[in-house]
């Protein structure tokens, strides 16, 4: 394990996502702990902390692909950290709607009930665009 890669992850993962979440992660059992320091290094930091793309694109990637993907959970999670990294309700909804055209309409329909789950755990107004 490369310690400071592990820590630069961490920080942009709670960065992201917040530090509850990242806490609770790490502090998983020792079966899981391995696969929460690759996610930390590999994902979070040698991807994450890339120059070429901002945050707020890496969001937006993230937000299409899970959609696609039809991976729940890691959609509520990447929306909120979209929202966190700048992006607006709407333009959430613009990346889902694309989604759902390319990518299936049942998945479409699945991604926006998480989003408005997760746009409820954040108490988002929901008159913003």
């Amino acid at each position: 394990m490369n310690r400071d890669a592990m820590e630069a992850g961490l920080r942009t993962r709670s960065e992201v996502l917040g530090a509850t979440h990242v806490a609770t992660a790490m502090n998983g059992d020792d079966f899981s702990r391995p696969l929460e320091e690759l996610v930390a290094q590999y994902c979070w930091n040698e991807i994450w902390n890339r120059p070429g793309l901002d945050r707020r694109l890496r969001s937006a990637i993230n937000v299409a692909m899970l959609a696609a993907l039809n991976r729940p959970q890691q959609l509520r999670l990447h929306i909120k950290g979209a929202i966190n990294n700048g992006l607006s309700r709407g333009e959430v909804q613009e990346i889902l709607l694309q989604t759902a055209v390319y990518c299936g309409v049942p998945a479409g329909m699945d991604a926006f009930r998480v989003a408005r789950d997760a746009f409820a755990d954040l108490q988002t107004p929901a008159s913003e665009p």
